[in-house]
């Protein structure tokens, strides 16, 4: 398979994205998988070429899920009873924290996809923001900064490998 769709397969996958695609991408050598599950060859690209096919694709994979959640939720209220409980809790919950959410939503939404955890990233990012009824220009700007620090972040970590870590463990 071509490397390039490989990057961007990995990034598409929920869970892993870039915090995944990047040190496949660029690490080479083999790397054997727990419970013989065979074994996993990085790709051994240069960092440069790694880190912008994989911060691309995750920036429009979040703008992509977005855009799809919220055309779901609008078909799915449709739905009486659905449209009750999104009424009673999301609605709700919306117009409590509207105002902190116009206030620190862009930077709260960027650090948290930045902050390269698992269960953080862009899927949660567009989900929570949505949720919180941050607007979909306001989160189009949280998620470019926030994958642009996941991304260096990882990347860092990976090109540097054992010296940044020499500086935290002794």
């Amino acid at each position: 398979m071509n490397p390039i769709i490989e990057l961007v397969l990995i990034t598409l996958a929920p869970f892993l994205e870039l915090r995944a695609s990047i040190p496949y991408g660029i690490l080479g050598g083999t790397l054997k998988l727990p419970f013989g599950l065979g074994s996993l060859n990085g790709l051994g690209m240069e960092w440069y070429w790694v880190f912008l096919i994989c911060v691309v694709v995750n920036i429009f994979l979040g703008i992509v899920v977005y855009y799809l959640l919220d055309k779901f939720v609008h078909l799915v209220i449709k739905v009486r009873w659905i449209g009750k409980i999104y009424d009673k809790i999301v609605i709700r919950v919306q117009s409590k924290i509207e105002k902190s959410v116009e206030k620190y939503g862009e930077l709260g939404v960027a650090l948290f996809i930045g902050i390269p955890l698992p269960g953080s990233g862009v899927y949660s990012g567009a989900l929570g923001s949505y949720l919180i009824g941050l607007k979909f220009k306001k989160f189009i700007i949280a998620n470019i900064i926030g994958v642009v620090i996941a991304g260096v972040v990882v990347t860092l970590v990976v090109v540097s490998g054992d010296g940044l870590f020499g500086l935290f463990v002794k």
